[in-house]
């Protein structure tokens, strides 16, 4: 059974129409545009073997064709029509599409959302219609799509390669498509499909990304995106491409407020927290990339070959500096290079000449220079061990026709690729192009070669590494939220907040409310020991920016430490309402840690973890997940923190019980569900981690509507 999803339960649920058509109409076609005549170029230097209509009031004959005056008029089953008409006939053009029984739709016209609010209504009003209409509609404001595979071109600049292959490139920028489509030809990277989706008014990234998954043709899903949208069919669409072997990379923008205004300009949409994308990427399996260059090698890796998850690397070359630089590029890649077993270094000193060295990256040496078998048996030697899961030769492949020692040197490497039952790439040194010839020469020798040079070559490695140990994709967290209940108020203060996080399993700091400096006095004692002191209103959510805390009060100091707290805050916020003053125990010894669940607008409540108290905004040290998450999920996340030593009890600090302390925060996020999507934030801080004691200290909630006032 197709599991596809459908994003709109009105919308043929197919795409197939549309990626593979048999019949197109190119609507608004003229002599006199560019578009219409690279529309049409396109198609036959293409090879499009399916029937073209052109589509024109006037009639007469197109592009060397008669025109039809509507889609109407063609009398023909047509799949798919490209629409260059203005604006102000699209609505025209859909009513004739629906009556031609045309379901698919790409329009190139711009004018809508990108430029402002009168253009946002005038493409709800385009959404509309194709909902009304049943139409899949590719744009507005887009290039449109090319499919290599079947030889299909509804696209509308010139062809950026003609390279066939197994990546398929979805991108919200048409420009930026055929920057990247360029820079993979160049590559020897071929492609089997490029969308351009631009603004969105129907398809989605998402729901291509889906259709993707299913495609027999693509083995790698490239994107470039400036937003993220439909983020719910885009996680369910990357956990099927993920079981299924089928990486998808992405390369999203924003990461600075100038590239946010520059995304809000050119799709009219806002830039989500970049952060969050990257979460949701590690949950996902999605690799992350942040240049053309990376997105372009690590889908040339992928497209070819698949690293064993869980495996080292080793790499050889025939030069102690390159090995230097590659280990040195694998560090800061995150790639592990591990020694190599006693095992293989004993096997290698009976291939390598008396003055090499076993080790990893392995420098052949000049005897290799006299003996280019030794790339074969050195080759042979790393095969047979089982801890290795990826060899990368550091070799150049030629870019023209040449004999002597670099062609005997890839004929021993490819002879050894061939034979050994390990993943093996070549990697050029430094970028280079990969014309035909050593596109050619590597398919002869049954190569996966890399022109792209050590610095993105190792990255790359990197990042099939990481997609490697994803896969399959573990299970989704199970848990369920304690349910809230409709008669319990929705918390307010800080103590409301602990009330609540304790009905939901959560250790909470021991509290009493005192209204007066007699009852903060017999609170304090009642604890034998030092207290704290914490103002309790619902309209101040910083207590110590307004003096509204006092710490390690003495028993007897009590009740004047609670005048100084009501003094303190009646001077700075004489607004605020004041319940009264908490009172409890002090907590001398332990580890502060933040837990937070904010709303993301695009992908929902999202949990942060890091250095909590008066660090959080110093150190900005923390984790994120999409929730839900269960306790081993957020047992990654602490080991994500820079401050993760501080857990293990560092310089005789306390040892944290790290699965209860990722039970309990788990337990933190499950809370934030339960109180329901009008929750905007919840935020515990600190959360007191010593030894097996784990304890709320504060907590606070932020509503999207106002709260009442409790009566």
């Amino acid at each position: 059974m197709n599991a596809r999803l459908n994003a709109h339960a009105d919308a043929p649920a197919s795409l197939d129409g549309l990626l593979r058509p048999r019949a197109i109409a190119l609507v608004g076609a003229t002599e006199r545009s560019r578009w219409s005549n690279g529309a049409f170029a396109n198609l036959g230097e293409l090879g499009y073997a399916g029937q073209v209509h052109v589509v024109n009031p006037r009639g007469g004959h197109i592009h060397g064709l008669r025109a039809a005056a509507s889609c109407r008029a063609i009398g023909e089953p047509v799949d798919a029509a490209l629409l260059m008409v203005p604006a102000h006939a699209i609505e025209d053009a859909f009513g004739d599409l629906h009556e031609a029984g045309i379901a698919n739709a790409v329009i190139l016209t711009s004018g809508f959302a990108e430029t402002g609010e009168d253009g946002a209504r005038r493409q709800a009003a385009l959404a509309g219609l194709a909902r009304q209409h049943q139409v899949n509609l590719l744009g507005p404001n887009c290039l449109g799509l090319i499919n290599y595979i079947d030889r299909i071109a509804l696209w509308t600049i010139g062809l950026p390669t003609r390279l066939t292959g197994n990546v398929a490139l979805i991108s919200q920028s048409g420009a930026t498509a055929s920057y990247i489509a360029d820079h993979a030809g160049r590559q020897g990277v071929g492609l089997s499909y490029i969308v351009s989706t631009g603004n969105e008014a129907d398809l989605s990234v998402a729901r291509l990304v889906d259709y993707m998954v299913d495609d027999e043709a693509t083995r790698v899903i490239c994107l470039f995106l400036e937003t993220t949208r439909d983020t719910a069919t885009l996680a369910a669409a990357a956990r099927r491409a993920l079981a299924a072997g089928k990486p998808v990379v992405a390369l999203k923008i924003g990461t600075s407020p100038v590239t946010a205004k520059a995304a809000q300009a050119h799709t009219g949409s806002l830039v989500g927290d970049d952060r969050v994308f990257d979460a949701a990427c590690r949950q996902l399996g999605i690799i992350r990339v942040h240049s053309i260059d990376d997105l372009v090698a690590t889908a040339a890796l992928l497209s070819r070959l698949r690293p064993r998850g869980g495996a080292n690397v080793a790499a050889i070359a025939i030069s102690g500096g390159i090995c230097e630089i590659a280990a040195d590029r694998a560090e800061a890649s995150g790639l592990a290079l591990p020694e190599l077993s006693v095992r293989s270094r004993d096997a290698l000193d009976e291939v390598m000449p008396s003055f090499g060295t076993p080790h990893n990256p392995l420098d052949l040496t000049g005897a290799a220079i006299l003996d280019p078998a030794l790339f074969a048996r050195s080759i042979k030697v790393l095969d047979q061990d089982p801890d290795i899961g990826l060899i990368a030769c550091l070799y150049d492949l030629p870019t023209e026709p040449r004999h002597g020692y670099s062609q005997q040197v890839i004929q021993q490497v490819g002879q050894a690729f061939s034979a050994a039952s390990t993943p093996g790439v070549l990697l050029s040194i430094a970028p280079r192009p990969v014309p035909d010839f050593s596109r050619m020469l590597a398919e002869h020798h049954g190569l996966v070669y890399l022109g792209v040079g050590l610095d993105r070559g190792v990255a790359a490695i990197a990042q099939a590494q990481w997609w490697a140990r994803q896969h399959p994709l573990s299970p989704q967290p199970s848990r369920t939220a304690l349910p809230a209940g409709e008669d319990v108020q929705r918390p307010r203060s800080e103590r409301e907040t602990l009330d609540f996080l304790v009905t939901q399993g959560v250790p909470v700091v021991p509290a009493r409310m005192a209204t007066d400096p007699v009852q903060a006095q017999g609170h304090a004692a009642s604890f034998n020991g030092p207290v704290v002191l914490k103002i309790a209103s619902p309209d101040i959510a910083h207590k110590s920016d307004v003096g509204g805390v006092c710490l390690d009060v003495a028993v007897e100091e009590a009740a004047d430490a609670y005048q100084q707290v009501r003094h303190a805050v009646a001077s700075a916020r004489p607004d605020a309402r004041i319940d009264g003053v908490l009172v409890s125990p002090m907590r001398r010894h332990g580890i502060e840690l933040l837990v937070g669940v904010v709303r993301d607008p695009q992908w929902g409540p999202t949990l942060a973890v890091g250095l909590g108290g008066v660090w959080v905004e110093l150190f900005k040290d923390s984790s994120l997940r999409l929730l839900p998450v269960g306790a081993e999920d957020v047992l990654a996340m602490l080991g994500e923190l820079r401050c993760s030593a501080l857990l293990d009890g560092y310089r005789g600090g306390p040892v944290v019980d790290r699965r209860w302390l990722a039970e309990v925060i788990a337990r933190i996020g499950d809370a934030a569900l339960a109180l329901g999507p009008d929750l905007a934030s919840l935020e515990v801080n600190p959360l007191l981690a010593s030894g097996g004691r784990i304890e709320a200290l504060d907590g606070l909630v932020v509503w999207n509507t106002p709260v009442e006032p409790a009566q």
